[in-house]
């Protein structure tokens, strides 16, 4: 039953609670948690189904926030529900605090998702929606639990959104929910000097139900929220025009809302007054983090209706099962996040192919024997080859997500951040495609996907100067380079934060493809080729049996007894330096080694006996990378060279590159033999 008296007392103390946590803080951004307080209020109460008791249940709706900053008026909201305590308040932004300045994935505690780059939340969101749809169309009406957003200004505009709202819009996720903030405030200026489109018509044009409200106004947010859930054709955008910093006052008495300085800073340094605000809003100042009695009694009693409320729905799930079996040990193997029994040696690979053509029979493999994958392509489906998986499966629509392929568009930044919603959803594997230059647009998805340590697969073709005639812009240069990076970076678990794999050859990739399925951990990213490559010859029992090595992040694919030199490289240099061994051994009476090194971060994980099984520290190393230097220096130790590429493209044939950059094994041995001469290397023996 509704109570006025209550819905303002409660909204006033996640307000009276958030301006309190940011003041303790010194830091923090309090007037957008004032002004959507209301709102969180309504949802949380009398919308969001979850269970008290089982925060990460699998069926429950789920909140995903856009605004980061935004992250008091989060941790207030649970702290009335019980998931966090006074102290973590208290400790708001301090070291070693569950209170973090932007809310870090917690779902235990409530936090569904990692946000801080504005317009990324919500993508995840929608992510989390598609998920839910295709779990849905599996499980017979089991996953028709809602997705809820909240996004600001700052999010509207992000350039994300675009992609974002087109992509909810066209596929009618009519289970997706989100609430605008729409208070006209942001960070450094009124919004009005710096936008003046017509948002609702944006979302309209989109194929989004848009409803405008008074975002303080009670019984408007219940409508809203009452017609979007009972919407059955589009997702809803409800914009809720609110007050920033809602209750703030002045030393003597006097409002002072809606101002800018209220966005980013604590009251008592803008022209508000805490203590009077906080006696506004019904607290007591001298105990500014307290529940208010009435409110805490309020809250209780709503943690014992949702937990009946999700006791009811567990039940008919258990009955479900029990019609279900076969259907339910699906289930539950979709929501461990483990795989079916899988041998990708089994895949059949061309002599010779292009690694996007082996990742290609890799991926229609895995279209027959994985059930709950989603596999997106930024528009470039048959040139980044998932068309071999798309080719076993259909694309997802409106209204029919029977299939398993998202044509996401030219939108490679949303489509990215939208497969980390579907990896924070569960149940479901993400993988994501386009070309490894466009792997820039990706990025900031990218580095939140390794933060929130999610599985997501990225697969990157194209990925090199090979490129060709397509000239410098599509050319990747330095890419490389920065996506191994992300292997340097541990994350908070203490592992390398992104898995980064770029193969040698077709059965390489096999193996590669095996080490991204069954890494559940962090993201992984396949780096492929779009010319083909020479396959690497066997030295043991099969090639397949050989590439397994690769699991250790880097092998010998040439071992030759007391070795002069290690050559080390990966992707389709690898075949190019076993020409140019060749040549080495035969003209120049040299004894050469090959490596593969398929990843850095993995082989340096490796113990540091079998690392030098491998690279020798005591002898000369010579790499060699299609790409910047710098992708190899971490391998050669303190002498040797990397030939490397050191500017940017142009436009050419690929062979024509090839020849003139250097980048042939009849060149490679040339340059090697004079860094000997020049070094005055001993262990070279010209043969005259």
């Amino acid at each position: 039953m509704m109570n006025k008296k209550i819905d303002n007392l409660a909204a006033d103390n996640i307000r009276a609670l958030a301006i309190s946590m940011v003041e303790k803080a010194k830091s923090g951004h309090p007037g957008g948690a004032m002004g959507g307080a209301d709102f969180m209020h309504i949802l949380y109460t009398e919308y969001l189904n979850f269970d008290p008791t089982e925060m990460n249940w699998p069926f429950r709706d789920r909140f995903f926030m856009d605004a980061g900053h935004l992250s008091a008026l989060m941790y207030s909201q649970y702290h009335l529900l019980g998931n966090y305590s006074k102290e973590d308040l208290q400790n708001f932004r301090q070291w070693g605090s569950v209170t973090p300045g932007h809310p870090e994935v917690d779902v235990l505690r409530g936090i569904e998702n990692t946000s801080g780059p504005l317009g990324q939340g919500h993508a995840m969101g929608i992510g989390a929606a598609i998920a839910a749809k295709f779990l849905d169309a599996r499980f017979n009406g089991l996953f028709n639990h809602k997705v809820y957003g909240f996004i600001t200004d700052g999010g509207v505009q992000e350039e994300i959104s675009q992609g974002a709202g087109r992509i909810a819009g066209h596929l009618g996720l009519n289970n997706f929910i989100m609430f605008y903030d729409s208070n006209d405030v942001q960070l450094s200026s009124m919004t009005d000097e710096v936008t003046s489109e017509d948002t609702a018509k944006k979302y309209e044009a989109w194929g989004w139900k848009v409803i405008t409200i008074d975002g303080h106004d009670h019984q408007q947010i219940r409508e809203a929220l009452n017609a979007a859930n009972a919407e059955t054709e589009k997702p809803t955008l409800i914009i809720g025009k609110t007050i920033m910093g809602k209750g703030c006052v002045t030393a003597d008495g006097g409002m002072y809302e809606g101002e800018c300085e209220l966005h980013g800073k604590p009251i008592g340094e803008t022209k508000a007054d805490f203590v009077k605000t906080l006696i506004n809003l019904n607290a007591n100042p001298e105990q500014p983090f307290e529940i208010y009695d009435e409110v805490r009694h309020y809250y209780g009693n709503i943690l014992v209706e949702k937990k009946a409320k999700a006791a009811i729905v567990k039940s008919a799930i258990a009955t479900w099962r029990k019609e279900n079996p076969v259907l339910s040990q699906k289930l539950d193997l979709f929501l461990s996040g483990k795989l079916p029994e899988l041998d990708l040696s089994a895949v059949v690979q061309k002599s010779n192919a292009a690694t996007r053509d082996a990742s290609s029979a890799v991926l229609a493999y895995l279209a027959e024997h994985v059930e709950n994958i989603i596999v997106s392509s930024a528009d470039l489906s048959n040139s980044d080859k998932t068309d071999g998986f798309l080719k076993k499966s259909s694309v997802l629509q409106k209204n029919n997500f029977n299939g398993a392929f998202l044509q996401a568009g030219v939108a490679e930044l949303t489509m990215t951040a939208i497969a980390n919603g579907i990896a924070l959803h569960g149940g479901v594997i993400p993988v994501v495609a386009t070309f490894f230059v466009f792997s820039d647009y990706m990025k900031p998805a990218i580095r939140l996907a390794a933060i929130q340590e999610l599985p997501v697969k990225y697969v990157l073709t194209h990925d090199s100067f090979r490129v060709g005639e397509d000239g410098p812009t599509h050319q990747p240069i330095e890419q490389e380079a920065q996506m191994r990076l992300l292997e340097k970076v541990k994350n908070h678990s203490g592992h390398q934060s992104l898995l980064a794999l770029r193969p040698a050859d077709a059965i390489e990739t096999s193996v590669a493809w095996d080490m991204a399925i069954k890494n559940t951990t962090t993201p992984t990213a396949l780096i492929l080729s779009r010319q083909g490559i020479k396959d690497i010859p066997a030295t043991g029992a099969s090639r397949y049996e050989d590439a397994i090595q690769a699991k250790k992040g880097g092998y010998l694919v040439k071992s030759t007894p007391d070795a002069d030199i290690t050559l080390i490289a990966n992707g389709s240099e690898v075949s190019t330096l076993l020409d140019a061994a060749t040549i080495l051994e035969t003209e120049n009476g040299l004894k050469i080694n090959v490596a593969s090194i398929i990843s850095e971060g993995l082989f340096k994980a490796q113990s540091k006996l079998y690392q030098e099984s491998v690279i020798p520290k005591d002898k000369l190393v010579i790499g060699l990378t299609a790409g910047l230097p710098v992708n190899l220096e971490g391998l050669i130790g303190d002498t040797g060279k990397i030939i490397g590429l050191e500017h940017f493209g142009y436009s050419a044939p690929a062979t024509v590159l090839d020849e003139k950059f250097g980048f042939n094994a009849k060149n490679v041995s040339k340059e090697i033999i004079q860094y000997l001469i020049d070094n005055k290397v001993n262990c070279y023996k010209l043969i005259n």
